[in-house]
């Protein structure tokens, strides 16, 4: 008898567990593998776009961090200029909510990038063909490590990036004709951080470097293995803006971090 209650038991567990690795769990995203839609973009929907002067949204722009990885957010994307790869989304986004709450238009001219504040607007170009236009960053990604912006489809197609899927492009933020397109988040004082180490010994020796050479105080952030060079704190919203311009000739990547 006693034998019979556990052979009842045993194929109770069986049939829950069948039933359990039968279950779905929900998704935010329809389909799991990122696909190109079923046709191309309409001219009127890669139609240029005009860079607008508007303030950052309030969603989307703490730092974060993704599969372990810790990822800084620029408090301006004033004087922004990089090159790298850039890979494009499409079906699997489109129509879902963006990092700032934007719905995910996979056909306009649209971008995801790691640290630029969104949102804000940068000039692409295609470095293998020199193609370019203007594209409006306002959601987080790549999170992949060779990758330096995600495309949408529609930027993707004007910019030729479809043909390889990857491409060879240059960033270069926007500035609206009456100054940033959204004034710098600092309010009581900012750092600039000018580069991240995993050398303790060698930042250490560029903060004496930095502080001599800018008459300016410095202090190292570690975070993890990385350790980050600041300048500051400077309490003066005018002098962090000059100071950066300054930075910036022998830290190119130096950005503004408000306090």
């Amino acid at each position: 008898m006693r034998f019979y209650h556990l052979q009842q038991l045993a194929t109770s567990v069986m049939i829950i567990s069948i039933l359990s690795a039968c279950t779905v769990t929900p998704s935010r995203y329809k389909i799991h593998q990122d696909v190109a839609p079923s046709r191309l973009p309409s001219a009127n929907e890669v139609k240029n776009i005009k860079p607008l002067n508007i303030p950052y949204s309030r969603g989307g722009n703490k730092d974060y961090t993704v599969r372990g990885i810790s990822y800084q957010v620029r408090d301006t994307h004033h004087n922004y200029q990089q090159s790298g790869i850039a890979s494009w989304y499409g079906s699997k986004f489109h129509g879902h909510l963006t990092s700032n709450g934007e719905i995910y238009d996979m056909y306009g001219l649209s971008a995801a990038h790691k640290s630029l504040p969104i949102p804000s607007f940068a000039k692409i170009t295609n470095l293998d063909n020199n193609k370019h236009t203007i594209v409006r960053i306002n959601d987080r990604g790549p999170f992949h490590p060779q990758r330096l912006i995600d495309l949408s489809y529609g930027a993707a197609f004007k910019l030729g990036v479809l043909e390889h899927g990857t491409a060879n492009v240059k960033i270069e933020s926007i500035t609206v004709d009456n100054g940033d397109a959204a004034p710098l988040r600092v309010k009581r004082g900012c750092n600039i951080q000018l580069l991240a180490l995993t050398n303790k010994a060698a930042i250490e020796q560029e903060r004496l470097a930095v502080m001599r050479h800018y008459n300016q105080p410095a202090h190292i952030q570690q975070r993890g293995k990385i350790y980050r060079l600041k300048l500051g704190p400077i309490t003066n919203l005018t002098q962090c803006e000059l100071l950066h311009k300054k930075v910036l000739i022998n830290y190119p990547k130096a950005f503004i971090k408000s306090l």
